[in-house]
């Protein structure tokens, strides 16, 4: 890892970055500075139905708008598959994957037979129904055209690690990792090889980033991050999970919740450097 330190921000091309957008990539560019550190971008643009190109010309513009700068070339996750590939055969010639041809309606029907199912931070969990399929019956439905995710047996992966692993927040200390908490999460689908989990392990290791800040909606996934870590023979950055932004009736600014854009306030002259000091960002 880098011996300078090394932040990022990473947004998707989905949609106008809002208000909560622009606070996350200020305080990771503030960290930066403060840190003495570099500061990088990266275009998390693996969701091939929602990013559009001018979703990602919008956001370089507003990232601008705020007074950010950062190296180039910026990082796009969609020209770097092969990364996520390599890193997804490794784990399945380690037999720690495996595929899982449950519809989104079964493993809902699945659930709600059995309401004592555990639950993560998401939500109830996957059964791990496809876990228990034959090697033969994986194949031939492989073979057959059938549509598949390839999830992680984290339990498995559990068995292969030390039970000691943790990572650091800087708000909340030493944090032992929990590998099952987020089940046996989606590492890729047949049609995009690798899912947002394994994306953003590959890439901060790749870039070097030595500290990751980000919304503390993300703070339950550093377990699943911490744990491909661990079984990828990546190094661990330090965490920083700051505060959401919230509207005025409390709600957390989201993309599809029509939070304000950073495009309209730019457009209705809001001053950008009035907007970094309301945060606290004296740069």
């Amino acid at each position: 890892m880098s011996q300078s330190p090394v932040l990022r921000f990473a947004p998707s091309p989905t949609g106008r970055l809002h208000l909560g957008n622009g606070f996350s990539a200020l305080y990771s560019f503030d960290a930066a500075q403060r840190l003495g550190g570099r500061f990088l971008l990266r275009v998390e643009d693996i969701d091939r139905n929602r990013c559009r190109p001018e979703y990602e010309a919008a956001l370089l513009a507003d990232l601008v708008w705020l007074g950010l700068t950062w190296e180039r070339p910026v990082r796009r996750q969609s020209e770097h598959m092969d990364d996520y590939a390599a890193a997804l055969a490794r784990l399945d010639t380690e037999e720690l994957t495996y595929p899982c041809f449950c519809t989104r309606k079964q493993i809902a029907r699945e659930i709600a037979a059995a309401p004592s199912a555990p639950h993560g931070p998401d939500g109830p969990l996957y059964s791990g129904t496809c876990r228990n399929l034959s090697f033969g019956e994986r194949q031939d439905r492989v073979e057959g055209g059938e549509a598949y995710a390839i999830r992680l047996d984290c339990a498995q992966a559990g068995k292969r690690l030390s039970s000691d692993l943790s990572w650091h927040d800087r708000t909340q200390g030493r944090r032992p990792l929990n590998a099952e908490l987020h089940g046996d999460v989606v590492l890729a689908r047949k049609d995009v090889p690798t899912s947002y989990h394994l994306a953003v392990t590959i890439d901060d290791a790749l870039q070097g980033v030595s500290h990751v800040t980000r919304g503390a909606d993300l703070f339950s996934a550093s377990h699943v991050h911490r744990l491909l870590q661990a079984l990828l023979d990546l190094p661990t950055p330090e965490y920083d999970h700051h505060p959401l932004i919230n509207d005025d009736q409390g709600v957390r600014l989201a993309k599809r919740h029509g939070g304000a854009s950073l495009a309209h306030l730019r457009e209705s002259g809001m001053d950008p450097a009035k907007l970094r000091s309301s945060f606290g960002f004296a740069f």
